[in-house]
């Protein structure tokens, strides 16, 4: 199975909006190898586009002198970039800015865009160097959020499978031309009004020749086919792409890009809104980046933290980041991928409730009566689990039972959220039978040793969803 859950763009910082396709590939990755698959993760950057000819045409504007725009130049091109990625990040809106206004600047950069694509050597080298400065901080953000990706593809590597894969569909009769444009019609006769016509035709090359990005992701099926064959490739993309990835699906379907029985699934995740239930921003009210974020809640974590006492000031700091990451990717995931959810940074970071710091409580609250009973000689291996004294010890039991099919039923449903509400479930379990047994001070050894094996349970599964969740209780 191959997910493809990144889709940033080179040359802008990863902002909030990058957010759930991150988490909720990640989540999804890690369950499914869990229960057995072969999963392959790909980031699949966006670097082919417009942007590149902004950023090519606005440091042109700022340094001609540079060698990449010398024609003449036939020497080797510096290995250092002329830019760093703070820099990078501050011309690309300003060249965004500018064409919007200027006819004639969005023209240039229209023509650098072209120029790159045919592999013009001084923009080849400068593209180089805008993907490795983009590439080190992205992984760098990735790392944040314990997100990781086995495959760093782009768009441009699915470039050299256009021409052929457009020839071939030219040659099966499934490509045409429609008003210049080469197109390859996908209506299906049970279409409802929910797939409005310009869906059911399917733009392969504008008039110019110029491809589009449903090109780039038809190519991206042939690239993958050829080099992995899997039997499912799932997108985790905004729900607002629904039409698009349809019409992408049924082209790869009708051409025959895909065998019979290879699936091709779309998981369409809802916006994140702030209180006001519009979509996240700053306060400035632009888009908030995700370093931000992260930062924001951190501190929030270590306010709270450092209020409760409860850990030393110097484990504060690096505690609070573990603790801060489960409040993020919980309060993400705890919510159904589909729908939009309201992202509360105060509820996210309680300790009580259904939070990730909640989770992580209980989990710390078993290690602490597991050492305990270390400290005070017992045997953490010994005894065996014997049957409940009390409806609580009952309850827990039951819960752990549904581990294995709450885990198959996540995967089968690409539902992380069934692994928040099952740990919710068992942590509310944990705590009741907690309070309502003496555990360490029970008298009967084999009593006292039984308990403890439950503990170890307990533990053990919990810390194994929060790892399918893309967490931990630990640095």
């Amino acid at each position: 199975i191959i997910i493809d859950y990144g889709g940033p763009n080179v040359a802008k910082p990863l902002h909030v909006g990058h957010l759930r396709s991150a988490i909720i590939g990640e989540s999804i990755k890690r369950i499914g190898r869990f229960v057995g698959h072969k999963v392959i993760g790909d980031v699949h950057l966006g670097d082919w586009g417009l942007q590149m000819g902004l950023i090519i045409t606005e440091l042109k504007h700022r340094k001609p002198e540079l060698v990449y725009f010398d024609d003449s130049y036939t020497g080797e091109y510096p290995e250092e970039a002329p830019f760093t990625i703070s820099e990078l990040e501050e011309i690309y809106p300003c060249a965004s800015g500018k064409s919007k206004e200027d006819e004639a600047y969005r023209n240039e950069a229209l023509e650098a865009t072209h120029l790159l694509q045919q592999g013009k050597p001084g923009y080849m080298a400068l593209w180089n160097h805008i993907m490795n400065v983009s590439v080190t901080d992205l992984k760098r953000n990735y790392d944040k959020l314990n997100v990781s990706f086995d495959l760093w593809k782009k768009e441009s590597d699915a470039q050299p499978y256009i021409p052929g894969m457009v020839e071939e569909m030219k040659e099966k009769g499934f490509a045409y031309v429609d008003q210049g444009a080469l197109v390859v019609d996908v209506k299906e006769e049970n279409d409802t009004k929910e797939i409005p016509p310009p869906f059911q035709e399917c733009m392969l090359l504008k008039s110019d020749g110029a491809s589009l990005y449903t090109t780039t992701d038809l190519a991206t099926i042939v690239e993958r086919m050829k080099l992995f064959n899997p039997d499912e490739i799932l997108y985790v993309v905004d729900k607002r792409q629904e039409l698009h990835f349809i019409q992408v699906f049924r082209c790869a379907r009708k051409t025959g890009l895909v065998k019979d029985d290879t699936k091709l699934s779309f998981l369409g995740f809802g916006t994140m809104n702030g209180k006001d239930g519009k979509p996240f921003k700053t306060r400035e009210g632009g888009v908030m980046r995700l370093e931000t974020l992260i930062k924001d809640i951190n501190e929030e974590m270590f306010t709270k933290i450092v209020e409760n006492r409860s850990v030393k000031d110097k484990d504060a700091k690096e505690t609070a980041e573990i603790v801060g990451l489960s409040a993020i990717k919980y309060g993400d995931l705890s919510n159904q991928a589909t729908k939009d959810y309201i992202f509360d940074i105060d509820r996210f970071t309680s300790f009580e409730g259904n939070t990730g710091p909640y989770i992580l409580y209980t989990i710390v609250r078993i290690k602490s009566i597991l050492n305990r009973f270390a400290e005070e000689g017992g045997n953490l291996e010994a005894g065996t689990i014997l049957d409940p004294v009390n409806d609580s010890q009952k309850n827990l039991m039951l819960q752990l039972t549904g581990f294995g099919a709450t885990v198959e039923n996540a995967f089968e449903e690409k539902a992380p959220h069934k692994i928040c509400a099952y740990i919710y479930e068992v942590s509310n379990a944990f705590n009741s039978f907690y309070h309502e047994t003496k555990i360490l001070s029970e008298e009967n050894e084999a009593q006292k040793a039984s308990f403890i094996q439950l503990l170890k349970l307990t533990k053990k599964v919990l810390e194994t969803c929060i790892d399918l969740l893309g967490f931990s209780a630990t640095g």
